[in-house]
């Protein structure tokens, strides 16, 4: 049978395809980017890719007509003030597409929305589900709150606010109730329901057995890692300076830490446990599903992060526009050296960034990562999906890595930082020399002022990475 998978490189998707695949499915990959998307080998067979923006009707028209089900795991929060449109308009389009197809059962995974009163973002979510619902097939909704797991914004937010800060002044959205649940519990809820008539045209909530606080939360997640913590909480904090908060000290964008401290507010408990019931399935507890998190970050097998989707810097770009560096009104810093072993040269590139920095002046790194965060942009926090591999599309700290090849020794990064323009830097294995390339293309007289403001800087940081890229 063929399954048609919307959001194929995102959190939920990449975990859920390999799923599918063992299951016999042959699965069709919407991907709005196809040099974003890098399934394992072993999965090719199976598989077909489109590229395809629900957004655009006319991409649609990919969509083969002999999928039988599908699943809907877009969404737009944080790419746009104005996501709740964008959602509506997708769904609508999404709805409308598979009704011309032979598609008998759609899933769509959604929030938790049992109370009267429910955030922009909670809101958005039942829109899309009153949208998809109008269709001429079944839908099944499958209503979550926080996921658990390594790479999960969630787990990532609560790690960082756990390991950052012994002591925490917090909003009063502290005490609200929730009701996690593992990632590995979803993806099995995701693949157990479809094609399952007894779930058709209903929707469910799911959560583990846990009904914690955001406190409860953080104070275990605390206890799981030693860490003895402390909170109080101030209940004027508003919630424009409770976004400010988890903005500064976590990895997350503005317009995220925004939807997530009003989406906080509401409480998100299951109803019932139908579903899980239905389906056999006994969830983990949420100190299992942190066990099982950190068992996958220390075996670096994350196979997935929230970092590495458009969300995560608020920036909607297209990988392919970026692949050319290009030259016409453009400032270049070029600098080479000669390596002493191509192998080791290239395995420290490969290393940058995250836990091993950036070679030289990480004071000064993580300067400029805090003058990014104070106007607004992604800072240095958001660190590496993986500590051995680097792929299209991974976040890379406040860059995009927009061209890897290690046989080839070449890397491109794109900027995501906050600039008066745009940003590359490469770099790449010549003969017997390392050539690093930093380029930038000012916006207007703003732009031109900022790179002879840094080029000072540049001198010591570049220098120092490139001698440190090249010994043995």
């Amino acid at each position: 049978m063929k399954i048609l998978l919307t959001g194929a490189t995102g959190y939920i998707g990449k975990r859920l395809l390999p799923t599918l695949v063992e299951r016999g499915y042959e699965v069709v990959c919407c991907v709005r980017d196809k040099k974003r998307f890098h399934p394992p080998k072993s999965l090719l067979p199976s598989i077909d890719i489109i590229e395809i923006d629900l957004l655009n009707k006319d991409s649609l028209s990919k969509i083969p007509k002999n999928i039988d089900g599908a699943y809907y795991l877009v969404h737009s929060m944080a790419s746009s003030s104005d996501y709740q449109k964008l959602e509506k308009e997708s769904a609508i389009n999404f709805r409308i597409a598979i009704e011309q197809t032979n598609a008998t059962h759609v899933i769509y995974l959604s929030g938790i929305i049992n109370e009267s009163s429910l955030s922009k973002h909670l809101s958005s979510r039942k829109i899309v589900e009153e949208e998809l619902d109008k269709g001429t097939f079944h839908l099944t909704t499958i209503r979550a709150g926080i996921i658990i797991g390594s790479g999960s914004a969630s787990f990532e937010i609560i790690r960082d606010l756990v390991e950052k800060l012994p002591i925490m002044i917090t909003p009063k959205w502290l005490r609200t109730k929730c009701q996690p649940i593992g990632i590995g519990d979803v993806i099995s809820i995701l693949t157990k329901t479809l094609f399952n008539t007894q779930t058709y045209d209903r929707n469910f909530d799911v959560g583990s057995y846990d009904v914690l606080s955001y406190k409860d939360m953080l104070l275990e997640f605390g206890r799981v890692r030693n860490l003895k913590r402390t909170i109080f909480i101030m209940p004027v904090m508003t919630p424009r300076l409770s976004s400010y908060w988890l903005y500064f000290v976590t990895s997350t964008s503005y317009r995220l830490a925004v939807a997530l401290v009003n989406s906080m507010k509401v409480e998100v408990t299951c109803r019932n446990d139908e579903l899980i019931k239905l389906l056999q399935i006994k969830p983990l507890s949420y100190r299992e599903s942190l066990n099982k998190a950190f068992t996958k970050i220390q075996n670096n097998d994350v196979i997935s992060s929230w970092k590495d989707a458009h969300i995560s810097s608020g920036m909607n770009i297209n990988i392919s526009d970026f692949v050319q560096v290009p030259t016409f009104g453009c400032f270049k810093d070029r600098r080479e050296l000669n390596y002493i072993n191509r192998e080791l040269c290239i395995d420290k590139i490969w290393a940058i960034g995250g836990k091993t920095g950036w070679y030289y002046g990480n004071v000064l790194w993580r300067f400029r990562g805090f003058l990014d965060k104070l106007v607004g942009g992604v800072g240095l926090r958001r660190g590496r999906t993986n500590e051995n591999t680097i792929e299209v599309g991974d976040a890379l700290d406040f860059w995009r890595v927009i061209y890897a090849n290690k046989d080839e020794g070449r890397l491109l990064l794109f900027a995501e930082m906050k600039l008066p323009g745009e940003a590359w830097l490469e770099f790449k294995i010549g003969q017997e020399k390392l050539i690093q390339t930093a380029t930038f293309r000012p916006l207007g007289l703003v732009g031109r002022i900022y790179w002879f403001s840094v080029l000072p800087f540049h001198g010591i940081i570049f220098n120092g990475m490139l001698k440190q890229l090249c010994k043995n």
